[in-house]
C-alpha cells in the first residue's frame, strides 16, 4: 500500500527487503543505426546492489556454489524514437541446472510494485524457485525508473523520512494544504530528478522492453511469471504481444478494469479483510489473544491507537517517533503474509504501552528504508509509474466527496488510501489511460491465481483479469489462503499446478480451487 501515491499492488517481496535510496543514473547513448535486437549481453558475476536497489552483499552463490550472473541491456529511452537515445536495462540470471536438452528457455519474472528491483529479489526468494530452474535460466530485471535502471529518486533521505511521517489524513484546512504542499514539493523532485526518464516509464514501455530482452536473451516466446504489478505488466505485454507470450503465469492479480480511484477502494475493502482475518485468528486460538477478547475489540482498539497518535505520537525508532500515518502503514505491510501476523501482535501491545518500534519497522519495510536510514527507490518508481500510467487526476474536493464510500470499505484503512488518491494530482506528465488493455486474443494459456485473503490484490481482480485476457487465454484458479500471492505460500496444490505448466506444458483445469 503505498504511501501517497495511486495505490497498487505493492510486492511484498520487494517491500520487505529493507532496501535503501539514492539516483541511479539512466544508461545514456545513441543507438542511432544499432539493432538492439542484436545485441550481445556481457554476463558477469553480479556486483552488490546499487543503493537504489537496496545496498547489501552481492547475492550469495546458487546452491551447488554457481554464481548469479548480472548484465546490462540497452533499450529505446522512447519507444516512439528506436533510433534514438537507449537506457540501461539492469539484468540478473541464474543459468538452468538442469540437462540441457531439457531446457526450454528463459523465464523472466517480474515482482511487482511497481517499482520492485528484480535484481535484488529474485536472489533473495530464489530457493522458492528452484524446480524451474531445473528447466529454465532465471531471469529478473530492473523496471526502467527501478534501481539501476535509470532509477528514479524524488527527495533525499531525510526529506522522505519527513514525507512518510506527514499526517496522510487530514482533518482541518491546514492539514489539507499541508499535505498537498509536500505532496507537490515530492512530484516536483521527481521531476527535476528524473528529466528525460519521466515520461518514458509507462508500464507499455517495460512491455516493449520485455520483447527486446525476450530476443536479446534468445527466446522465440516470452516464458513468465508475473506476482502483483507483474501481472498487469504481463497482461500488458500479452496485449501488445500475443503471439509471443510462451507459458506465462500471473500470480496475486491486479484488476485490469478498474481505474486509480476503483483501485484504491478495492484496497481498502482487501486490507479490512485482511484485518478481520487477523483479529478473528488472534481471537479463535486456545491461548488469550493479548491485543483484545473479541474481534470487534481488537479493531476498536487498533482504531483507538490511531486516533490517539494522529495527536499525540509514541516513541518509534529514535530519533523518529511513530505517528498515525507510520502505524497505519505498518499494520497494513503485516497483512501482506499470515507470517508477519506474530510480528503485528507483538508491534499491537508494545504500542499500547509506548513502544512503536515493531510497527516503525513495519512501516519502513513498506518504503524501503533500511536500518541506516537509507532508502531504496521503491516508492518514488512506484508513484512515477502509476502516475504516467494513470490519467485520472484528483483533487481534494473530490477525496473529500469519496470520504465515505471509503469509510464503509474500510473504517481503519478507508481515509488513508482515499486522500492517498492526491498523490498524482500536480503529476508533470499526462497519464496514459483509465486502466490497462490486457486483451490478448491468439495468446496461449495464461494461468491466473486469485487468493481469497489477498489484501493488496483483491480475489475477484483474477477473474477480471482471466476475462479480459479473452476466452481460451485467461485460465483462472483459486487459493483460499491468506496473504498477498498464492505460490509462495507453498501450498502443495498452487505448487503443482503452476509447475506443471510451466516445466510440462500442462494446463490446469480452469475453476480450479486449492486450499
Amino acid at each position: 500500500m503505498p504511501t501517497q501515491s495511486q495505490p497498487r499492488a505493492t510486492a511484498l517481496a520487494a517491500a520487505t527487503l529493507l532496501l535503501s535510496a539514492t539516483l541511479a543514473a539512466c544508461g545514456g547513448g545513441d543507438s542511432k543505426d544499432e539493432d538492439l535486437s542484436a545485441q550481445k549481453l556481457s554476463w558477469k558475476d553480479c556486483p552488490a546492489p546499487a543503493a537504489s536497489e537496496g545496498g547489501g552483499d552481492a547475492p550469495s552463490p546458487l546452491p551447488g556454489g554457481a554464481e548469479w550472473q548480472c548484465a546490462t541491456m540497452k533499450a529505446p529511452l522512447d519507444w516512439a524514437k528506436p533510433k534514438g537515445d537507449t537506457i540501461d536495462i539492469a539484468l540478473i540470471k541464474a543459468a538452468t541446472n538442469g540437462d540441457k536438452k531439457d531446457r526450454i528457455g528463459s523465464l523472466v519474472f517480474n515482482f511487482g510494485g511497481p517499482g520492485g528491483s528484480g535484481i535484488t529479489t529474485l536472489p533473495a526468494f530464489g530457493e522458492e524457485y528452484a524446480k524451474l530452474r531445473t528447466r529454465y535460466d532465471l531471469v529478473s530485471f530492473d523496471p526502467r525508473g527501478v534501481g539501476r535502471s535509470a532509477g528514479i529518486e524524488c527527495e533525499d533521505d531525510d526529506a522522505l523520512d519527513a514525507y512518510f511521517q506527514q499526517d496522510s489524513t487530514p482533518d482541518d484546512e491546514a492539514e489539507k494544504k499541508k499535505l498537498i504542499d509536500n505532496v507537490k514539493a515530492f512530484n516536483d523532485g521527481c521531476e527535476k530528478n528524473a528529466g528525460s526518464t519521466l515520461p518514458h516509464v509507462r508500464t507499455t514501455d517495460a512491455a516493449r522492453d520485455m520483447d527486446l530482452m525476450r530476443q536479446v536473451l534468445g527466446d522465440d516466446k516470452l516464458h513468465y511469471f508475473g506476482i502483483s504489478y507483474g501481472t498487469e505488466l504481463g497482461g500488458v505485454y500479452a496485449h501488445l504481444f500475443p503471439k509471443k507470450v510462451g507459458r506465462a503465469v500471473f500470480d496475486a492479480v491486479v484488476d485490469p478494469t478498474q481505474n486509480a480511484e476503483q483501485g484504491s477502494l478495492g484496497q481498502a475493502e482487501g486490507f479490512q479483510l485482511a484485518l478481520d482475518n487477523f483479529a478473528k485468528d488472534c481471537t479463535s486460538q486456545e491461548a488469550d489473544c493479548p491485543i483484545g477478547d473479541t474481534e470487534k475489540d481488537v479493531e476498536d482498539r487498533i482504531a483507538k491507537l490511531l486516533k490517539d497518535l494522529d495527536s499525540k505520537p509514541i516513541t518509534g525508532l529514535p530519533p523518529r517517533e511513530l505517528t498515525q500515518t507510520a502505524a497505519t502503514n505498518g499494520i497494513a505491510q503485516s497483512l501482506y503474509s499470515k507470517d508477519f501476523w506474530p510480528y503485528l501482535t507483538q508491534g499491537l501491545e508494545e504500542a499500547y504501552e509506548g513502544d512503536g518500534k515493531i510497527l516503525m519497522a513495519l512501516s519502513d519495510s513498506m518504503n524501503g528504508r533500511n536500518e541506516d536510514g537509507e532508502y531504496n527507490n521503491i516508492q518514488s518508481a512506484n508513484v512515477s509509474i502509476n502516475c504516467a500510467d494513470d490519467k485520472a487526476r484528483y483533487n481534494t474536493e473530490y477525496v473529500e466527496k469519496k470520504l465515505p464510500e471509503f469509510r464503509e470499505a474500510s473504517p481503519l484503512f478507508g481515509d488513508y488510501l482515499a486522500w492517498g488518491m492526491v498523490g498524482c494530482t500536480d503529476w508533470a506528465v499526462e497519464g496514459q489511460a483509465d486502466h490497462p488493455d490486457v486483451s490478448a486474443e491468439g495468446a496461449p494459456p495464461v494461468v491466473v491465481i486469485g487468493n481469497t485473503g489477498d489484501p493488496a490484490t483483491p480475489y475477484e481482480g483474477a477473474r477480471k483479469m482471466a476475462q479480459a485476457l479473452g476466452k481460451g487465454v485467461g485460465v483462472e484458479l483459486t487459493y483460499k489462503g491468506q496473504g498477498h500471492g498464492a505460490y509462495d505460500s507453498k501450498n502443495k496444490c498452487v505448487r503443482d499446478a503452476v509447475d506443471g505448466y510451466l516445466l510440462k506444458g500442462t494446463v490446469p483445469k480452469a475453476g480450479t480451487v486449492c486450499s
